[in-house]
């Protein structure tokens, strides 16, 4: 068994919720995306961004504590279940203050498509006909300047994680949406048919 389905099951585990679930997916869908480009390991990828967030669910850890709750009740879960620390690393990088700054491409990768991915998905459910493939790079720019729009995506951390990777913007929010678009059904973005 591949670790991307070790990881969606795993996924389906821990989440009950269909709306974390489908942040998850976006997050693997996106991480593949880039993963391919890089020509990096695919499954491995995937498999950070379906359970980055695994534990977010029973331990969402609100208040930000820098060693209890949210990634690290997942993280060490993982590591007593044998995941590499490469997956642990990753996973503890997304979180700003885990103390773990991302260094490796899958995490930068990571911290850089999270709440853009979220974001992207955002922008396509407000479209009339809810459906990726009528989110464009305007649309989302435009959306981002927005302050009432998705009020709890962190524009910042989407400019951040851009810069972090070395990429324009533009060209990490036209890959999202491309990876995206590649899984619409399954993140319930195919649109309404009309």
């Amino acid at each position: 068994m591949s670790q991307s389905e070790r990881a969606l099951g795993l996924l389906h585990e821990w989440v009950q919720s269909e709306s974390l679930r489908k942040h998850c997916y976006a997050v693997a869908d996106s991480m593949k995306h880039f993963a391919q480009q890089r020509g990096a390991d695919v499954d491995l990828w995937e498999a950070v961004g379906l359970l980055h967030d695994m534990d977010y669910e029973r331990h969402p850890n609100l208040e930000r504590s820098s060693t209890e709750g949210h990634p690290f009740v997942g993280v060490a879960w993982l590591r007593d279940n044998g995941w590499s620390e490469e997956v642990c690393r990753a996973i503890l990088s997304h979180a700003d203050y885990s103390g773990v700054s991302p260094e490796t491409p899958l995490e930068k990768t990571l911290r850089a498509v999270d709440e853009l991915s979220g974001f992207v998905v955002a922008v396509a459910l407000v479209r009339p006909s809810k459906s990726i493939n009528d989110v464009e790079l305007s649309s989302v720019k435009k959306k981002m300047k927005d302050k009432a729009f998705a009020r709890a995506v962190n524009r910042e951390e989407i400019v951040h994680g851009a810069e972090q990777l070395g990429m324009p913007l533009d060209e990490v929010i036209t890959n999202v949406i491309a990876a995206l678009n590649a899984d619409a059904t399954r993140l319930g973005l195919a649109g309404t048919t009309a």
